[in-house]
């Protein structure tokens, strides 16, 4: 019995290897033969006690070809991974025969056709990654009967559906090509511990019910059509270390709080509150229609890395206290209402590697400890009204760029010495 099923998978595979029509690195076309035990074949794992074949690893082998009907006799099959190759066509409807798999990864090649409902039958399934494909039309309701699944990517194929009402026990979902709104039912969504559902067309609020996801520590709902205001409840959670909301029509106005049932201090940027999240590293609200002054606050994010406010209509001055966020690397506050003058506390940012600040009504002069910005690799101050500029021992490099020109029409003093500036200096500056 022990051979015949021995047999039962090296046909399966066989015929798989059949259906192979590139092999560029002859992976499979001079290990995989009939002459040597399937137990050592290239990307096969057998069981050690029945010597079945309980994982397939095959990705990033450049295969192209397509998934035979015989694969579905690989019984014992608990992870599969034929990521990042070309297979075309179907997969087979025989495949609901893998009643044992837990792993399934197809990412980035071109299936097509309907996403299977049969996979609604894989009741051991717990990693399902679909992404990068050609799948179409919707996701099957018998996905609602998956209980034991953890991760669902079905990132960039043509798929046109709404999110599943039924999440489960999911912790983590990925979705393109979706549309409608977001249903309050994914609030019971309890594990969820990654959201991303940027780049669909969703319409309506965010629910305050996201805010039930305690397991919550990346969310990412970016270039959707969603308006309203950002619930507070979304920042319930101080496990959250990434937030995207940017490219939506978000709006409301700035106000910092205590929290009523926490001890956190709690920052509203645009009806946006961010609780003390001590682990949050990556926050965007960039391309919305917040207004208001960006609290001071914001400088209690201490693990900050990456802060992204730009084009809205935040008003006021910067605070003193983004000087306190010594991990950021970048800050982009450009095409705001931002006035005052810049913060000499940002000069102290040792990290900061990125500043873009321009077009906003920033006055006054950037004193000379922005030589202290030693990693800084992208400057942007064009569009205010700066009047002294010093760039002493900085790691200028290059050509002057024609923007120099659009800097400010009130500057007096430009400083770049001791620079590696060389070239021409660009007409422009005659402005």
């Amino acid at each position: 019995m022990t051979q015949t099923n021995i047999t039962t998978d090296q046909l399966a595979l066989l015929a798989l290897k059949s259906q192979i029509i590139s092999d560029p690195s002859h992976f499979l076309d001079e290990n995989w033969s009939p002459a040597t035990s399937v137990c050592h074949w290239v990307g096969v794992t057998c069981g050690s006690h029945n010597q079945r074949v309980m994982s397939l690893n095959l990705s990033n082998m450049a295969l192209a070809g397509r998934i035979p009907r015989e694969f579905g006799n690989l019984s014992f099959l608990v992870s599969l991974d034929l990521g990042s190759n070309n297979f075309q066509g179907n997969l087979p409807q025989e495949m609901v025969r893998l009643r044992r798999v837990k792993f399934l990864d197809v990412s980035f090649n071109s299936f097509s056709g309907k996403v299977p409902s049969w996979f609604g039958f894989l009741h051991q399934l717990q990693v399902l990654n679909l992404g990068n494909n050609s799948f179409t039309v919707s996701i099957p309701s018998s996905f609602s009967n998956m209980s034991t699944l953890e991760t669902l990517n079905l990132n960039f194929n043509s798929i046109e559906s709404q999110i599943p009402k039924v999440i489960g026990n999911l912790r983590e979902l990925k979705l393109r090509g979706i549309i409608g709104s977001i249903p309050l039912s994914l609030s019971n969504a309890s594990r969820l511990e990654a959201l991303d559902i940027s780049y669909n067309s969703l319409q309506g609020n965010i629910p305050e019910g996201i805010g039930n996801l305690h397991n919550m520590n990346w969310l990412a709902i970016q270039y959707n059509q969603l308006t309203g205001s950002i619930p507070l409840t979304i920042f319930n959670t101080s496990r959250i270390e990434f937030i995207v909301f940017t490219g939506n029509s978000l709006s409301g106005y700035s106000k910092g709080f205590i929290y009523p049932k926490t001890s956190f201090t709690v920052i509203c940027l645009q009806a946006c509150q961010i609780s003390n999240c001590s682990q949050l590293q990556l926050l965007s609200l960039s391309g919305n229609g917040f207004d208001g002054p960006i609290h001071s606050e914001i400088g209690r994010l201490s693990n900050l890395q990456q802060l992204y406010l730009g084009t809205n209509h935040f008003t006021g001055i910067i605070p003193q206290e983004i000087g306190n966020l010594a991990n950021l690397m970048e800050l982009w506050m450009e095409g705001n209402q931002i006035a005052g003058s810049v913060p000499i506390s940002i000069f102290n940012i040792s990290s900061l590697q990125i500043l873009s600040l321009w077009k906003n009504n920033l006055r006054g002069f950037i004193p000379r400890d922005i030589g202290n910005l030693t990693k800084m690799q992208i400057l942007q101050l064009s569009g205010n009204k700066l009047i002294d500029l010093y760039l002493p021992f900085n790691p200028l490099n290059g050509m002057l760029p024609a923007s120099t020109g659009n800097l400010s029409v009130s500057l007096r003093k430009f400083y770049a010495g001791n620079c590696k500036i060389k070239g021409r200096i660009p007409n422009e500056v005659g402005n």
